[in-house]
């Protein structure tokens, strides 16, 4: 669905929060500056909040930008709980605790993480509406990389709204600039869909390049994965054109081909031999696509959906199988009509 702005209308310029200074939440707060307004940057870590005042840098997550004047960064949550507009750019397994701490209220919450609560086996949305009932949540996901957004390359997003237009509008002011345009869409399980699976299925394809087994292996798997995705999303009641679009192919596209994604970078260490439980706990940084995995497949097959390559990612991390098993037991599987 295509929304049209009122071009005579005067944009409003609500205060911006971003909850989260890893490398996403670091560009999005230096997109976000871009045109001059203020942004708060909320960061757990205490050294990094004195470098993004001090120095305008974040050495630790986005070492490649200096940030806009116009960031401040806090370590206090209860800064940012009365913004107008919050992106929440925690790790997915935090997030719940980090509104939780906050007490956020009303306002919009911008959800941006890609992922499954373990626990609970919720999407990030339903963690979000039991932490900030009040909040009115949208789900900003689709093919980023973060050192490109901070540099002001060209980069389109989904932007799914549990409000509707009204909504639309609202954040659309906040977020839009003219190298970072969303897309209107009103499927939040689509859209947060998209980005949890595709983390998944960019681990296998990471494997497929750390065994050295070609550009037709990870096509073939980008292809098949898609189909894993697109089942698990209707299963869940996701829209086909969200899962066909920024938010799900789109995203699948860019982070299974590069090893500026996370979770590529993983599977290409686990290819290569590594083992898991030694490259996540050395880890200064989150492959989202780890924690998803387990329960990912846990639901797959509760609900009786067919996913072969999320279930061998699945078998890779715990250790049941090595990669060339992987590989070999996804290549000989059975026949069948596409």
């Amino acid at each position: 669905m295509t929304v049209q702005q009122d071009a005579g209308r005067t944009p409003q310029k609500p205060a911006v929060g971003v909850v989260g200074a890893g490398a996403w939440g670091t560009a999005l707060a230096q997109m976000l500056a871009s045109d001059g307004r203020e942004v708060l940057l909320w960061a757990r870590e205490a050294e990094v909040v004195d470098e993004v005042n001090a120095a305008h840098r974040n050495t630790p997550f986005l070492p490649s930008a200096r940030l806009h004047d116009t960031i401040r960064a806090t370590g206090t949550l209860a800064d940012l709980r009365d913004l107008p507009v919050l992106l929440l750019v925690t790790p997915a397994q935090f997030l719940g605790r980090i509104l939780g701490e906050m007490g956020r209220g009303q306002g919009d919450l911008v959800l941006c993480a890609k992922g499954i609560e373990a626990g609970s086996m919720r999407l990030m949305a339903d963690v979000a509406r039991e932490a900030a009932p009040q909040a009115s949540l949208a789900v900003l996901s689709g093919p980023t990389f973060a050192h490109e957004v901070a540099a002001g390359l060209p980069t389109a997003v989904t932007l799914a709204c549990s409000g509707g237009e009204e909504q639309w509008l609202r954040l659309s002011d906040a977020i839009a600039r003219p190298a970072f345009r969303p897309y209107y869409s009103d499927d939040i399980v689509g859209a947060e869909i998209g980005g949890a699976v595709k983390n998944v299925l960019a681990i296998a394809c990471g494997v497929v390049e750390g065994l050295g087994l070609g550009q037709n292996a990870r096509a073939a798997l980008i292809s098949r994965g898609f189909a894993e995705m697109l089942r698990f999303g209707q299963a869940l009641g996701a829209q086909a054109e969200t899962i066909s679009g920024l938010s799900g192919l789109g995203d699948l596209v860019l982070t299974c081909s590069s090893t500026s994604s996370r979770n590529f970078s993983l599977g290409k260490a686990l290819g290569e031999g590594a083992r898991a439980t030694e490259l996540l706990a050395n880890r200064a940084t989150v492959a989202e696509g780890a924690s998803t995995a387990p329960v990912l497949g846990r639901i797959a097959r509760e609900k009786g959906i067919s996913m072969p390559i999320v279930e061998a990612v699945e078998a890779l991390l715990d250790g049941t199988m090595p990669a060339a098993s992987v590989a070999e037991a996804l290549l000989s599987r059975p026949l069948r009509a596409e």
